[in-house]
């Protein structure tokens, strides 16, 4: 649609002309329910918008941003005009401004199925229908007209009317209720995409927070939490609050800023697109947070991190936010790291470092190396960058990088830099250099030059021990080098020497250092006997791949399950999956590791997280004629595993979805349907309806469980959730009549949900079908530019990902190739799907070529 990407030259130039002084929405929700009054046409409501804005040159023309399918009335400073002629479908047109303006735009809106602006999702269960609001990075110019840009922030006022017997949420507490309509208080200057409405007869649950402050005044914060009707006897809302709490009260006392929004509500919301966003006082979260059956741990684990990160944002991000995306990391990298932070230091969860060791990093370290990786401080020139921007970088390396730069400046020094930080720019907006020059004040230290390096650069380091020991086995020199895809960067290190102690590799020494350029000798451990292994990066001070000298190398081989310390473990984990990534390591011998020592793993996350790897070495990495052995060992050992683990654990439940996952004989097939049919027992494991539908789909995919089968399931769930594994376990099927038409509905139709889109993908994309998928790849590549030009953004995104042929090989690199070089004018966003895609096929294809050679 014409003008809808804003790019960040406009959005300067309007910036500077313009301030806002409040906006008040009203917003019309009763046609959410009912038959659908527009007909043929996209469901909508009503949306009337007052601004009130000022211009810096009077008489200059701008813009407000809208994307609705009509406007019916439009107002600026009392005079009417002609909606056709000033609105053009994304943008309407302001002509003439006054030094002082009022905007009243008057529109038909439409209701959402992807995710992007007001969201409308009917339970199958019971036919009710919930609305929730997600807009980053632009999307609220669905639901109300703006001026969408972080940096022109202003007050806001709703009002809602909504159908007869439903709540309704916003960023401020409700003042005033009458016959279905609600107002809310007015917020405080924020920006745009962080407005919030959730509306619906959701089950809703509350506490309250209470705090005395340094000047003796009492906090109270009233809580809520809340998800579907349908979810309410599954929903522990409790163990939501005791999170949350405790999370209130670690950055109270780090921040020294009292949380500044009121309320705080947390919303669990249907077919949600990402983990979760940062509303002030309406925070919303994916419902499967919300936990149908037995799970891990470590999903736990993962709630609470993402609870904490949402509330770090209400500090970065909400009080103080970036002036353009360009610095997006200053709330993503930030609240990255506070959701780990605040977990170790507020919560049940004291082993998180591990987790973002060993699951954060591998995200970034992945992006890093893609040819679309970008210094974490990003050249984002519109929407569509800023779109793909939520990636590897801007989280996990940036969560890394500050993880070090608290190193490197020292605790307190970092946290008073916040503190000074958010009394300085509170309701403002920043860029990098107000962050660094609060820093520099608190620690003294010049940050230039670390800024340069760390946050202006792209790429990660690769750190490699060097060892020379003398005649009596004593360390001469232990020497750390650089090198790898970046320039050389200072890194804050610790390394660690281990040993064997009886039958456990356990560490003796330990020096920290900084290294700095190509080659650096830490001069601490010369004189320490030879050690079985070195760990550089002990202890993940800071953000490399750690590579391992031979005797280390084969010490892991031989031993990884002796390392007694699991950060240390996951560490040496993440390094040998690294080197398997990088083509240094053969697939199958990285399986052989899973297969001899992820038993003994005690880390429930890190476990999952090698479970993930295992599969995906076989699927990508491994040589091809390798893969049936590869994946019949895999199976095996996940049975194994799966007997041995202790009847009702967690371990269990993990080494049941796995085996779940790798099954291929046909006695693995015969067990996993047993279970479903229950003639078939494993000693404590409780196969439950999440359970079910996981057994189920590797049985849809080797055509063991036909249409009928996969219906009598849903018969069992008639749920939101079991019609999405429904979706997923009827494209599984191993049928071209299948695959055809979940292609369809996918591709050539747009009349499935977000939701019902991802699951279709997931079931259509079977690694054991890759002969059965092959006449899709020349359909793919025909249809990715129609798509980017006619679905949302979000929405092409996930097709155009999602169906990428990487399974098909060499054809694939070759046609990948082939649009690349006649799409050169192609939208960058779409270019950079296809390049990351690419890019991963070839690691790949490089992995499966060293898979090979070790074939002899």
């Amino acid at each position: 649609m014409p003008g809808e990407n804003l790019s960040r030259d406009e959005a300067r130039e309007r910036a500077e002309l313009l301030s806002v002084d409040g906006y008040e929405v009203a917003l019309d929700l009763r046609s959410a329910v009912g038959d659908d009054p527009g007909g043929s046409g996209p469901r909508t409501f009503r949306s009337v918008t007052t601004i009130r804005f000022r211009a810096a040159r009077p008489g200059a023309a701008s813009f407000a941003d809208l994307i609705a399918p009509s406007v019916t009335r439009v107002t600026l400073n009392g005079t009417e005009l002609d909606p056709a002629a000033v609105f053009d479908g994304s943008r309407i047109a302001l002509e003439g401004l006054a030094a002082e303006n009022v905007l009243v735009v008057d529109a038909q809106c439409a209701y959402s199925r992807t995710g992007e602006g007001l969201h409308r999702f009917v339970d199958p269960e019971d036919g009710e229908v919930y609305l929730y609001t997600q807009y980053e990075p632009a999307d609220a110019r669905r639901v109300f007209a703006n001026f969408e840009q972080p940096d022109l922030k202003a007050p806001f006022r709703f009002e809602v009317t909504a159908p007869e017997g439903w709540t309704v949420w916003s960023n401020g507490a409700v003042e005033h209720e009458e016959k279905g309509l609600r107002r809310f208080a007015e917020t405080p200057p924020i920006s745009t995409y962080i407005t919030a409405v959730v509306a619906g007869p959701y089950h809703y649950e509350t506490d309250l927070y209470t705090r005395t402050l340094d000047d003796g005044r009492s906090l109270e914060i009233p809580l809520g939490a809340l998800c579907r009707k349908g979810l309410a006897r599954h929903f522990d809302a409790d163990d939501v609050f005791l999170v949350t709490k405790q999370g209130l009260d670690f950055f109270h006392d780090r921040f020294d800023f009292p949380y500044p929004f009121g309320k705080y509500d947390q919303a669990f919301v249907p077919e949600y697109n990402i983990g979760a966003m940062e509303n002030p006082g309406c925070v919303t979260f994916r419902e499967e947070y919300i936990f149908r059956g037995q799970v891990t741990r470590a999903s736990y684990e993962r709630r609470a991190t993402t609870i904490l990160h949402e509330m770090a944002h209400m500090w970065f991000g909400d009080l103080v936010t970036m002036e353009w995306w360009d610095d997006l990391w200053l709330k993503e990298s930030f609240a990255d790291f506070m959701g780990s932070y605040a977990l170790v230091g507020a919560t049940r969860f004291t082993d998180g470092w591990i987790t973002f060791a060993n699951s954060r990093k591998a995200w970034a370290y992945r992006a890093d190396q893609l040819p679309s990786t970008h210094p974490v401080t990003a050249d984002i020139r519109d929407l569509e960058d800023a779109k793909l921007n939520f990636d590897g970088i801007t989280y996990a390396k940036g969560a890394s990088v500050l993880k070090q730069l608290v190193a490197y400046v020292g605790e307190e020094a970092f946290l008073e830099g916040a503190r000074r930080y958010f009394k300085r720019h509170a309701w403002g907006n920043t860029r990098l250099g107000d962050l660094l020059s609060v820093l520099e004040e608190t620690s003294g230290r010049d940050l230039a030059a670390w800024s340069r390096s760390w946050l202006q650069t792209s790429g990660v380091n690769s750190l490699t021990p060097v060892v020379t020991c003398d005649s009596a086995d004593r360390i001469t020199e232990l020497a750390v080098v650089q090198d790898g895809d970046a320039e050389l960067r200072p890194h804050r290190i610790a390394v660690g020497l281990y040993r064997f102690e009886g039958t456990e590799l356990v560490r003796y020494a330990r020096a920290e250092a900084d290294v700095t350029g190509a080659r650096t000798t830490v001069a601490g451990l010369a004189g320490s006997e030879r050690p079985e292994l070195v760990l550089v990066n002990d202890e993940d001070l800071t953000y490399c791949k750690i590579r391992f000298d031979e005797g280390s190398l084969a010490t892991l081989r031989g031993h990884l399950g002796d390392l007694t310390d699991p950060l240390a473990r996951a560490l040496c984990w993440s390094a040998l999956w690294n080197l398997t990534r990088d083509a240094l390591m053969p697939a199958r011998d990285f399986v052989d590791l899973v297969l001899r020592f992820s038993g003994r793993e005690s880390d429930i996350g890190v476990l999952q997280m090698l479970h993930a790897w295992a599969r995906s070495a076989l699927v990508h990495y491994a040589a091809p004629e390798w893969r049936e052995e590869g994946g019949r060992l895999l199976a095996q050992g996940a049975l194994r595993e799966l007997r041995l683990a202790g009847p009702g654990s967690e371990h269990q439940l993990a080494w049941a979805r796995f085996f779940a996952a790798v099954a291929v004989s046909d006695a693995d097939l015969q067990l996993l349907s047993g279970l479903l049919a229950g003639t078939a027992k494993i000693d404590g494991l409780e196969v439950d309806q999440e359970l079910r539908w996981t057994l189920l789909e590797p049985l849809a995919s080797h055509g063991r469980a036909d249409e009928s089968v996969i219906a009598a399931e849903l018969a069992r769930d008639d749920t939101a959730s079991g019609t999405r594994h429904r979706a997923r376990c009827l494209a599984a099927r191993p049928s071209t009549a299948v695959k055809d038409e979940a292609w369809e509905r996918v591709v050539e139709s747009d009349t499935l949900s977000n939701a019902l889109v991802t699951a279709t993908i997931s079931g259509f994309v079977q690694p054991g079908q890759r002969e059965l998928l092959a006449p899709y790849l020349p359909a793919y590549f025909a249809a990715i530019d129609r798509l980017w030009s006619e679905r949302s953004i979000q929405s092409a995104m996930d097709v155009v990902s999602g169906l990428f042929p990487s399974l098909q090989g060499e054809p694939a690199l070759t046609a990948a190739d082939a649009w690349l070089t006649s799409h050169r004018d192609a939208p960058p966003a779409l270019r950079r799907l296809i390049l990351e895609a690419r890019d991963d096929l070839a690691r790949s294809l490089r992995g499966q070529e060293c898979d090979a050679g070790a074939a002899g």
